[in-house]
């Protein structure tokens, strides 16, 4: 099948619709370098999350793709086209904003209808558009309301149709979900996959919330100061960080890091500092042969620590506990090992803890990661 040409809902399924961005930047005078030579490829149909902290460049980089921004130098490709210079119109893709964007004198209906009309569609035609996109969203009961009488999910429900109904190559999504309360967030994040399964059009989703980044994404792209950092599956990213910085943004709560130094005890290494002694078995642990009696930075995730020696004390430690975060289905720990504050994920509800007490952390075999402290560039094999 092929998708129809630009303007209407009547528009076949699969001209080719990946995104391609060649050294890609944006300057703000002289003085802002917001987004630095990005290279990304988006495949057709692929949904892909860019994920970072304030100021990172990701909704920069998305505004430039839907044409609302200027760029200052690089390429856009969408499909076959390099769509530099084109007018957002001229795009064929659909953005869905933070604040919804809706017009508030208008009903529902009318909201969904009202870029259709502006091409000149048929009544008919927009009719079996919105009714498929109502389908979609369960907003059928809704259409004759005005944005003002909706709750926040239902208003960004609209905004989705609203893209559905135009059937773009492309949906451009710009922290949809900032403005929810945590529970409509997540009901969210379940309507937006569940559309991109019925509707699996080429996505790229800016959030700076990185549970959003992972849960949505087939592939998250982590930005810092502009720059693309790492992207890869939301499996890769978590468990190969190429470095310090995707090691702590990626994980909830953060991946803890210690100062160590490497030591050879016979034929192993150790990761030793005053208050840690720790048995390498991690695949990283050839690399790591170029670090003996070298500091390096090691990181464990929250969620790879447990309770317990295990009779292993070469994978344990002693640690502090401060403070005892009761969750109803697990216990957040935060402790003291050394100088370093370290949390410690998914203990036991029924755990009995108080600040004060001491207990020993193993790690999970495997669950090292190392950095450089220069560089901050992970250690591997």
């Amino acid at each position: 099948m092929s998708r129809p040409e630009a303007g209407g809902p009547e528009k076949h399924e699969s001209c080719m619709a990946s995104i391609t961005l060649s050294k890609l930047n944006k300057h703000y005078g002289a003085l802002h370098h917001a987004v630095k030579d990005v290279d990304l490829t988006i495949a057709d149909r692929e949904f892909v999350a860019l994920v970072g902290p304030s100021g990172c460049g990701k909704s920069t980089t998305l505004r430039m793709i839907a044409g609302l921004e200027d760029i200052s130098g690089g390429e856009i490709r969408i499909g076959e086209r390099v769509v530099n210079h084109l007018p957002p119109r001229d795009r064929d893709v659909a953005m869905v904003f933070q604040n919804y964007a809706l017009y508030q004198h208008m009903s529902v209906y009318d909201n969904l209808a009202f870029g259709l009309r502006n091409k000149k569609i048929s009544e008919a035609e927009i009719k079996a558009a919105i009714d498929r996109a109502a389908e979609i969203l369960g907003l059928h009961d809704l259409m004759k309301r005005r944005p003002r009488q909706l709750s926040g999910g239902q208003q960004q429900r609209v905004a989705l149709g609203r893209c559905i109904v135009r059937n773009p190559v492309a949906f451009l999504f710009d922290e949809p979900l900032s403005n929810l309360d945590a529970k409509l967030r997540a009901q969210m994040r379940i309507e937006i996959k569940r559309l991109h399964a019925q509707v699996p059009t080429t996505s790229v989703f800016v959030t700076h919330d990185q549970v959003e980044a992972m849960t949505l994404g087939d592939r998250v792209v982590v930005m810092r100061d502009g720059r693309v950092q790492q992207a890869g599956t939301p499996l890769v990213v978590y468990n190969n960080p190429v470095n310090r910085f995707v090691a702590g943004f990626i994980g909830a709560p953060a991946m803890n890091f210690l100062d160590v130094t490497i030591r050879r005890e016979g034929v192993v290494l150790v990761a030793q500092s005053a208050a840690v002694k720790l048995a390498i078995t991690e695949p990283s642990g050839e690399a790591l042969a170029a670090w003996i009696d070298r500091p390096v930075v090691m990181g464990v995730r929250p969620e790879h620590l447990v309770l317990g020696g295990d009779g292993v004390l070469s994978r344990s430690f002693q640690a502090n506990v401060e403070v005892v975060e009761q969750l109803g289905s697990e216990i957040l720990l935060e402790t003291r090992v050394g100088q370093a504050r370290v949390t410690v994920a998914r203990v036991a509800p029924e755990t009995q803890l108080a600040a004060g007490d001491q207990v020993r952390l193993s790690v999970q075999p495997g669950r090292l990661h190392f950095f450089d402290p220069n560089s901050e560039a992970a250690i591997t094999a």
